[in-house]
């Protein structure tokens, strides 16, 4: 079985690699060029992970030099390619002030340092953990609730039908059979004509009647197992010695 390595991006141009495998990635002038790589995966539909931790890590050691629309951007690419653990790397590399979760110190900062941008990272939050957790309906309506949001995506090409792939993907590793109405709101798509076509096209599922049926693979087959387990009591007996033990 293969291993891919995590510093590797088969899309990832010649000198964005030659950055990343020397001493340049640690230059802060290469934070310009980072950037414009960023700009090209939002236009592009790539996601080069590895590249755009080494931008946040120049960002962590040169906060003055920091841009947020570009760490937004970055963080909504991370949500493209759920359930990977892109978002959280990326988040744990931003300024304290702006996690979701802080320390009684770092909500003092963020108090005082409240800004659009701190509201966007605390938004962006708020999606992976919905994506995370499957809450693929609340993840939806949560997206079309505020024209922040509207505002943070923007850039990234093609991001509702990649999350739709993404939740699809994970979907199909649970199911056999689906309701129509239920994969209606879990993929935002309440137009029949645009689910069906979605779950022919990219999918290959089929539709019969109100159910989407969804071919076997190895994650969502029934499997029946039997497993006999032999547990002797000596096995335990240094633990029950230990229970009937003294304290000096």
């Amino acid at each position: 079985m293969g291993v891919t390595t995590f510093d590797k991006c088969d899309t990832r141009p010649a000198h964005i690699d030659a950055i990343l495998g020397g001493l340049d990635r640690y230059n802060p002038e290469t934070t310009t060029i980072f950037q414009d790589y960023v700009t090209q995966q939002c236009e592009d539909r790539t996601f080069d992970c590895y590249a755009n931790l080494a931008l946040l890590k120049l960002y962590q050691f040169n906060p003055h030099l920091l841009h947020p629309e570009t760490v937004t951007n970055v963080l909504v690419k991370a949500l493209t390619v759920f359930p990977s653990p892109a978002f959280s790397l990326c988040l744990s590399l931003l300024p304290a002030h702006t996690q979701p979760f802080q320390t009684a110190d770092a909500e003092a900062q963020a108090a005082a340092q409240t800004s659009d941008f701190v509201e966007s990272i605390q938004k962006l939050a708020r999606l992976s953990t919905l994506l995370e957790s499957a809450q693929y309906t609340q993840f939806w309506s949560t997206l079309n609730s505020d024209d922040l949001y509207a505002d943070l995506v923007a850039d990234v090409a093609g991001f509702e039908e990649l999350v739709r792939i993404r939740i699809a993907v994970e979907v199909g590793k649970a199911f056999r059979e689906i309701p129509v109405e239920v994969l209606e709101q879990w993929l935002d798509l309440s137009n029949r004509e645009a689910l069906e076509k979605f779950v022919k096209d990219v999918c290959s599922w089929q539709v019969e009647g109100a159910v989407i049926k969804v071919p076997s693979n190895k994650e969502n087959e029934v499997r029946s197992e039997v497993k006999s387990e032999r547990v002797g009591v000596d096995m335990f007996g240094r633990v029950i010695r230990r229970g009937f033990e003294q304290a000096a």
